[in-house]
């Protein structure tokens, strides 16, 4: 299987929440793992979020630095390429999806991926919309 995973889906590789086990699960299931060039900046900010809140140490936030950077060395990453963004302006004009999350699907109809797996509602009817094969994993981090 060949999965793609948008930030709010990669974020339980990292933070133990609901949703997590599937997120692993399907990762081990997975030959090949495809992520957005916007997962970085994403959980990095979600993760120094957790730190400022004092919900994660200094040294636990380095550890999850280096952890997403193993991961994203390891994955297929899609970048911001004409033929992404040209597939994000059709996603916003055809559903009523926040800018990143219009991006995720996007990338994941560019990638030749078997399954989109998020944490948000939202963006899995979305991508059910546009004729993705998605599945929603737990609830977000708020």
């Amino acid at each position: 299987m060949r999965l793609f995973l948008d930030s709010s889906a990669l974020a339980k590789r990292y933070i133990q929440e609901p949703g997590t086990e599937t997120v692993l699960s399907r990762c081990r299931e997975a030959q090949d793992v495809f992520l957005s060039v916007l997962c970085v900046p994403v959980l990095i900010s979600g993760f120094n979020r957790l730190k400022r809140e004092r919900k994660i140490s200094r040294s636990q936030y380095r550890l999850l630095k280096r952890r997403l950077a193993a991961d994203m060395e390891q994955a297929s990453v899609v970048g911001l390429t004409p033929s992404v963004l040209g597939r994000t302006i059709s996603c916003l004009e055809r559903t009523p999806l926040k800018t990143l999350d219009a991006l995720h699907i996007a990338a994941a109809l560019e990638s030749p991926c078997d399954l989109f797996l998020t944490a948000d509602r939202r963006q899995h009817g979305a991508a059910v919309r546009l004729r993705l094969k998605a599945e929603v994993v737990g609830e977000p981090i708020h």
